[in-house]
Order: C-alpha cells, then sequence, then structure tokens
C-alpha cells in the first residue's frame, strides 16, 4: 500500500504480494459486491461498434426510475459509476464546510478535501453544527448503520436553509428500499445508486444520481457525451427491470449473511453489516487477517481502526467450504 492512499476492496494484487504461497484461487472477500452475478445476456456486436445512443439512454434511465421509485420532478444521470460522481459533486455543490458522517466510505470526504472544501467528521447528522453541506451513506459502508427517514428529512431541512446539499449514498440500498429516501426527495437532496454492488457486475461501472434539475443538468454536462458506455446502457436497462431477481437475489443474500454471522460469532463482535457484507471486531484482527490470507482467502482492513475485518459473502459451495475450514483452523491454532 502507497502511503497516504486510501485502502479498497477488491485489490488482489496487494494480496498476492502479501501471501505469495497461498493457494489459488483467491477467495476475494474484501468487496461488497454480490459473488452470484445477474446473468449477462448474450450483446449484440453493434452495441461494441457504435457510439452509445440517445434512445438506449432513455431506456436506462426509465428503468432507473422505476426501479429506484424516482419522483417525476427529480432529476436523474447515469455515469459510468458512482466514483466519478462523487469527485463532480463538490465542484458543483458551492463552497462552505461539509459535514461527512463516517467512518464511512473515505473517498467522500477525500473528494470534498480536494475541492478545498473544509471537511468536519462527525458520527452523527445532529453534530454537523454550522456545515453547509452533509454527506451520509445509507445504509452505511462498513458498519451498515441506518439513519431514520426522519433524520434525513432533518438534515436536508438544516443543509436548504444555509444554501448546501445533503448527499445520501445509497449504494448498498437496493435489497432494503425501506431505507432510501425515495421516493421522497426533500430540497436540497441528491442520491446517489450504484448499480454493480447488488448486481455483482461492479465491471460495468455504472451508477446513477438523482436530485433537483440544475444539478442533474450541471453533472450531466461535467461529464460530457457518452459517458456510460452502450454494454452498459443496454444491461442496465435489463437488470433493473427485473424486481423478481432482484428480490430473489435480496433474499438469497440476506440468509447468505445470516449464515456469515454464525460463522464469524466465534471470533469476535459483529458490528453489522448489510446482505453483502459484515464487520467484525475483534483484538486478533490483524492474525485473524494474516492467518485467512495464508490459505488465500482476502479480507477487506481498515486504517481507522485495526480492530475491524470487513467480510464479503462468499459465492460457490466451494469458497463458503474454504473460508469455514480456514476459521476452524484459526481458533484451533489461535492468533500465534
Amino acid at each position: 500500500m502507497v502511503e497516504g492512499e486510501i485502502w479498497h476492496g477488491g485489490d488482489l494484487a496487494t494480496a498476492q504480494a502479501l501471501f505469495p504461497d497461498a493457494p489459488a484461487p483467491w477467495v476475494d472477500l474484501s468487496t461488497g459486491i454480490n459473488p452470484m452475478p445477474y446473468p449477462l445476456p448474450s450483446l449484440p456486436a453493434a452495441l461494441w461498434q457504435r457510439l452509445p445512443g440517445a434512445t438506449e439512454e432513455a431506456a436506462l434511465l426509465a428503468a432507473a426510475r422505476a426501479a429506484y421509485r424516482v419522483p417525476e420532478s427529480a432529476g436523474i444521470v447515469a455515469a459510468p459509476g458512482t466514483q466519478i460522481l462523487i469527485d463532480l459533486l463538490p465542484r458543483l455543490a458551492g463552497a462552505g464546510p461539509v459535514a461527512v458522517l463516517g467512518p464511512t466510505y473515505a473517498e467522500h470526504a477525500q473528494a470534498w478535501a480536494k475541492a478545498g472544501a473544509e471537511v468536519r467528521p462527525v458520527t452523527d447528522p445532529d453534530q454537523a453544527g454550522e456545515a453547509r453541506s452533509i454527506v451520509l451513506v445509507n445504509p452505511n459502508n462498513p458498519d451498515g448503520r441506518i439513519v431514520s427517514r426522519q433524520g434525513l428529512v432533518t438534515a436536508a431541512a438544516q443543509c436548504a436553509v444555509r444554501g448546501g446539499l445533503l448527499v445520501i449514498d445509497e449504494a448498498f440500498a437496493d435489497f432494503t428500499p425501506e431505507v432510501s429516501i425515495l421516493p421522497e426527495l426533500p430540497p436540497a437532496t441528491l442520491v446517489l445508486r450504484s448499480f454493480g454492488k447488488s448486481y455483482g457486475l461492479a465491471g460495468l461501472r455504472l451508477g446513477f444520481a438523482i436530485g433537483e434539475a440544475p444539478l442533474i443538468q450541471a453533472l450531466r454536462a461535467a461529464m460530457g457525451p457518452w459517458a456510460v458506455a452502450g454494454p452498459a446502457l443496454h444491461v442496465g436497462a435489463l437488470a433493473l427491470a427485473d424486481s423478481t431477481w432482484l428480490a430473489q437475489a435480496g433474499a438469497a443474500r440476506a440468509a447468505d449473511a445470516a449464515r456469515l454471522d454464525a460463522l464469524l460469532a466465534p471470533h469476535g463482535r459483529i458490528v453489522g453489516g448489510t446482505a453483502l457484507f459484515r464487520l467484525l471486531e475483534t483484538g486478533d484482527a490483524p492474525a485473524l487477517f494474516a492467518h485467512l490470507g495464508r490459505h488465500g482467502l482476502y479480507l477487506r482492513r481498515f486504517q481507522n481502526d485495526a480492530r475491524w475485518l470487513r467480510f464479503g459473502l462468499p459465492g460457490q459451495a466451494s469458497e463458503w467450504a474454504r473460508l469455514e475450514a480456514a476459521l476452524a483452523g484459526f481458533a484451533t491454532s489461535g492468533p500465534g
């Protein structure tokens, strides 16, 4: 890891450097990506050969409006992943201090800091003080914390009075739609939705911003034409319209999360999480990380708390078996 660099999941090059003798294939549990992805359809060759079209983009946005319950009065824009939206927002939302509810996805605070904003870390929206804008992830990554709808409405009203913006990153809300601020969308509120996590297609790079029309138009203009690739438009529209698959996947991943909790409970305190990841707190975290790494299982560590390990879900039966065996071995041999 480069000093000062934000740690992310999915970095198997680092895993291989740390544990060069680990057995292959790696089981990557360091992300919150659904390990059982939406089945990819056959893609027409033309999607790779021509520029993305307005008709395909309109179909995607219509599917997203329905899936995310976007009110008619709100604007919506598609992007090549939510990360670019996170980077653009501070440059378009205006100056002033911003409160970031944490600990959370670290790119939010970094994006505002790069734009010259004063970033104030807080643990509750009530602590935002005189901050002009507030940023939070709901459900939160990595602990699954949920801010109530009333709490969100109150925070939005506070931002509106100060001419700021409430940014709600709902990257992990697909399987718990009751957590979303949508279909209600208070003034001065912008919602981010990530496609790749719940649908297990992070490599497609697709995300959305939902909010008041002027800001949505500014985001679209900042990204320029053809921001989303044709294959992403096509697959995204099909998947977002498939409510049956989403419901079945949500139920299956919730069952998997409960199964993972049962495996992890003997090893520490389960802080929380979502249907796609669980956060374990233990004084043995460094030793457990190293033990599982030597067995070819890669976890998500945290720069701000060495006691935390985030576990994504195994997918295939063989991956569950490897995790269960490695955890049992750790319990038998101990941290040493």
